[in-house]
């Protein structure tokens, strides 16, 4: 019998890479950031390096919560096609979410770069496959919106994503904007770089129990009754934030990961590509940087996390399975499979600003797909609300729109 981890590949690839200690004393800050994931970890390497007295807590381990599940394939794309997203939210909205993700993904490059760290991160372009006709007359819609706005994109018909990637597909959009990385990693070199050149406070296994709001500053309590008194805080927490926002902003989902043992080789065009599909729930796919195949999907509404773990073995099955329809002859052997849950929105976009029930705070909550490209979004509009500055996506991203 072949025993395989249910735990995700990047934890058992990477271990624990960094440990803090849990906060024993009274201490005071400019800005408390709740939450210690890829988000939080950006939030604070962008506000410490402006000047701000940054402290970051985590309840758990860093990085150990959605971060150490995610796939962290980086799109600018939207889980809502252009198009679409244009009817739902009007034209400004939609075209400057689409265009802010390609800033994004360059802006994630230069951080890396800026760290010098090994954290996986590659450009690569991305292919977004019809599955059937029936979403290719739509698909082709999407092109067309893309190219309207100057989106660097190409059709790609059948045969070309037949000759080129070996892929099944009745045509789909290749686009020039996208990444992958380790985002587990990326989160915890962001925070060591942070506090060691920018004097940030990490602590893990704090979690703040209570929270007292007043316009002169917040005070927090954590479980080991200590009190954290803030100008402002920065919840970073992704979809657990629901459980202090009164209205429902977000809809569960569970979704499933499959990596497959290292493959003796994969060809450039594959592993230059991250890939999706049409189908509902999409099947998305990418390569790694030691040679073997990440496919995520199986998507299904959340219930609990035991119901949801319960199918991790059917789902990788599954996933196995769809890979080798969409890439015939193509043989896997799956290595680490894993469960996560995300949130989506009604019209796929983030929540990031402020909430009127929660004074002196703002939220960063990158919800759907593009989780991490909308937080590094976050990085620089934060930066602008806590100095004053406008900044046109805390408008399309309120809470109330």
């Amino acid at each position: 019998m072949k025993l395989r981890s249910k735990e995700s590949y990047w934890l058992l690839k990477n271990g624990l890479l960094n440990s803090y200690p849990s906060l024993q004393k009274n201490i005071s800050c400019d800005v408390l950031v709740i939450g210690g994931g890829i988000t939080g970890s950006l939030l604070a390497y962008q506000l410490s390096s402006e000047g701000y007295n940054t402290v970051v807590i985590d309840k758990r381990d860093i990085a150990m919560g959605s971060t150490s599940a995610t796939t962290a394939m980086l799109q600018y794309e939207i889980d809502e096609p252009l198009y679409a997203l244009i009817e739902k939210v009007g034209e400004n909205a939609a075209v400057d979410s689409y265009l802010e993700g390609v800033v994004a993904i360059n802006t994630l490059e230069k951080i890396v770069k800026a760290l010098r760290v090994d954290c996986g991160f590659s450009k690569k372009q991305s292919l977004y496959v019809a599955d059937s006709k029936k979403n290719l007359e739509w698909l082709e819609r999407e092109y067309e919106a893309r190219k309207k706005y100057n989106f660097e994109v190409e059709w790609l018909s059948l045969i070309k994503i037949k000759k080129h990637f070996g892929l099944i597909g009745e045509g789909g959009i290749l686009s020039k904007s996208g990444a992958s990385l380790d985002a587990y990693c990326l989160a915890h070199a962001l925070l060591a770089f942070s506090v060691k050149r920018y004097g940030l406070t990490v602590y893990d296994h704090t979690n703040a129990e209570n929270i007292e709001y007043s316009e002169k500053g917040n005070v927090i309590t954590t479980d080991g009754k200590s009190t954290i008194r803030c100008k402002k805080i920065v919840f970073a927490t992704g979809y657990e934030s629901q459980n202090i926002i009164k209205q429902k902003i977000v809809k569960l989902i569970s979704t499933y990961a499959m990596v497959s043992e290292p493959l003796p080789k994969i060809n450039s065009s594959f592993s230059d590509t991250i890939f999706w599909n049409t189908e509902d729930p999409y099947l998305y796919m990418r390569s790694t940087a030691d040679n073997r195949i990440l496919v995520g999907g199986g998507d299904r509404d959340f219930k609990n996390a035991a119901r949801r773990d319960r199918l991790i073995d059917k789902k990788e099955t599954f996933l196995v399975e769809q890979v080798q329809k969409l890439i015939p002859g193509l043989k896997l052997l799956p290595d680490f499979a894993w469960a996560g849950t995300f949130g989506v929105t009604k019209d796929s976009l983030p929540y990031i600003g402020a909430h009127k029930d929660h004074p002196n705070s703002f939220f960063v909550l990158g919800f759907g797909g593009n989780g991490i490209t909308f937080s590094v979004m976050g990085m620089k509009i934060i930066s602008d609300a806590l100095s004053g500055k406008h900044n046109r996506f805390l408008e399309y991203f309120r809470f109330d729109r």
